[in-house]
């Protein structure tokens, strides 16, 4: 990725076919697109990359088993062979996962599941026979396809054997089914990587302010560069805006009053992170019950165990939506209920909050009813507006808007991103780690980095102090803060923290100090160029930060529940 310095130079009083506003999964989705079909594309987003939802879904590539409840077949049919090209397409960030659906103490496997487990699997195969690829083969074959052993039941040995927090349950059977997992950041970091090597230009830290118009069309957009607070003009063809949550905000001035836009009715997920030695989830998920026939899911995670999600109508703060008290309360309600353990807020080591960007129909359900169907929305000034969707159905809600750019313009330019790989997986060469890194910490580099790993243990092997955690006791390197800095424009502690690396949410116990994440703060000081006070400051600001995005639920003062209605 270019640095911010460079990218600014490329952005500012230029002009290119495509502008994105939105860094995002959906945003970088776009821009991965629309630069791969030949169009000159920028992308701005006001805070860092991924920074809103992209960063607080709940890391699964999946089909949404419950949303069969709901008959939304087109839905899952579509995320399900998403699902599976993006373990074709990113194999080293895109791995399956086993979910169990267990029965318990004198419960029977429940019969109505199954039968939707058995249209999950049919869903899920996209033509007869399956064939296999070399894992290590940078050819993707456009026959392969991947595709996970259809559903099965298991008995209680070999539950307990993939999860052993379910001991004390004494667990006599239970469904086996698959679905995938990711790092969300690292997804859309990953996109826009690729983006880039296509051309296209991204730039954080860039808040858009208004949208340019000349007899009533979009013809650029102006933007404040963050650190200059300078005011910036950018031209553009076709302007896109891929913000998410805050879609119905975006627009012409002259258009304020349009009425063709999406109308947002946010809704709020909860997670929860817990030490995997309280909660052992071992090598899969369960799906728990969480009363009133709905369901939350618990994850192995980075070596920590995941649990999510609410999913309540939200009137907060969208910008910084944090864990309020009673989602964290239910949350933890339903996993002691189900595993029979007395977790409490005390014992999480992080946590965090998103808003999804879900469209308002007018129907007066409850959120958690409403489809996550992506929409479409083009206004009399041109611009684009593609909102709603989830992580999985990315790749999908990017086609169907640079198709409609394509279409009006009447171009000839066949999306190929169905057969761009995302990253490199890592070969052995990639991994070999100095002194002092640990078999842990390459692993991780592997899955996170791909072939860029080597990257990251070339600066631990030039200094040695790299090559230390940040935090004790967790795989994450220093020299990931350098990388971070010097290739992938970040620009704070928070960024590095919350985003390039996720120690913001699965140590923050650990964080509670301006001395603990110090060394950050030095190792970024030193790419960016910051004087020793800028350094103590920059410390100092993570814990406004983590205060902020309540990170931390048991050491976050005065926290109460935001607003939601059940």
């Amino acid at each position: 990725m270019l640095s911010r310095a460079h990218a600014i130079e490329e952005i500012a009083g230029k002009s290119f076919e495509v502008v994105v506003i939105g860094g995002g999964i959906t945003g970088a989705g776009v821009a991965l697109d629309a630069a791969s079909r030949g169009y000159s594309v920028a992308l701005l987003e006001r805070g860092d990359y991924a920074v809103g939802t992209s960063s607080r879904s709940s890391k699964m590539v999946h089909g949404g088993l419950r949303y069969l409840q709901n008959f939304d077949l087109g839905l899952v049919r579509e995320a399900l062979l998403e699902r599976q090209l993006m373990v074709r397409l990113a194999p080293h960030l895109v791995y399956p996962t086993p979910f169990l659906v267990a029965a318990l103490g004198e419960e029977r496997r429940d019969r109505k599941l199954g039968l939707g487990l058995n249209m999950y699997d049919v869903m899920a195969t996209s033509r007869a026979g399956r064939k296999r690829r070399q894992r290590h083969s940078s050819e993707l074959e456009d026959d392969y396809y991947w595709s996970p052993d259809r559903h099965r039941t298991i008995d209680g040995d070999e539950v307990l054997e993939l999860v052993p927090a379910l001991a004390p349950r004494e667990p006599h059977d239970a469904y086996l089914f698959y679905d995938c997992q990711t790092d969300d950041v690292r997804l859309v970091l990953t996109v826009l990587g690729e983006a880039e090597r296509f051309g296209a230009v991204t730039l954080n830290g860039a808040e858009v302010t208004e949208v340019l118009s000349k007899d009533g069309k979009a013809t650029g957009v102006a933007f404040v560069e963050e650190s200059s607070g300078e005011r910036m003009e950018v031209g553009a063809d076709h302007v896109v805006n891929a913000t998410g949550v805050f879609a119905d905000q975006v627009r012409p001035e002259e258009l304020l009053g349009e009425e063709d836009v999406p109308r947002i009715a946010p809704s709020r997920g909860t997670h929860l992170l817990i030490d995997s030695e309280q909660l052992p989830m071992g090598k899969a998920a369960c799906i728990v019950p969480a009363g009133e026939g709905r369901m939350i899911f618990s994850l192995p995670w980075y070596g920590r165990t995941l649990v999510g999600t609410t999913d309540n109508d939200f009137e907060g703060d969208i910008a910084h939506p944090r864990p309020a008290e009673d989602d964290v309360a239910y949350l933890l309600d339903a996993v002691n209920a189900f595993f029979g353990t007395g977790i409490g807020e005390s014992d999480l080591v992080g946590a965090y909050a998103g808003v999804r960007p879900l469209i308002s129909t007018g129907d007066p359900r409850k959120s958690v009813d409403i489809s996550r169907k992506a929409e479409l929305y083009e206004t009399s000034s041109g611009m684009l507006t593609i909102t709603g969707g989830k992580l999985t159905t990315w790749r999908r809600m990017a086609k169907q808007t640079v198709d409609r750019l394509v279409e009006r313009e009447g171009r000839e330019a066949p999306c190929h991103t169905h057969e761009i790989p995302l990253g490199m997986q890592a070969r052995p060469e990639d991994l070999e780690a100095p002194a002092g890194v640990g078999e842990e910490a390459v692993e991780q580099l592997a899955f996170r980095y791909g072939h860029a790993a080597r990257r990251v243990l070339e600066i631990a092997r030039a200094d040695s102090k790299l090559a230390r955690p940040i935090v004790p006791g967790r795989p994450d390197l220093l020299a990931e803060v350098v990388l971070a800095a010097r290739a992938e424009q970040a620009r704070s502690v928070a960024d590095v923290l919350l985003r390039r690396t996720r120690l913001g949410i699965l140590a923050a116990p650990q964080l509670r100090s301006a001395k603990a994440v110090r060394p950050v703060a030095d190792a970024l000081g030193a790419e960016l160029g910051w004087g020793r006070r800028q350094r103590s400051r920059e410390a100092e600001a993570w814990l406004a930060v983590a205060a902020e995005e309540g990170t931390d639920p048991a050491a976050t003062p005065g926290r109460s529940p935001a607003a939601s209605v059940e």
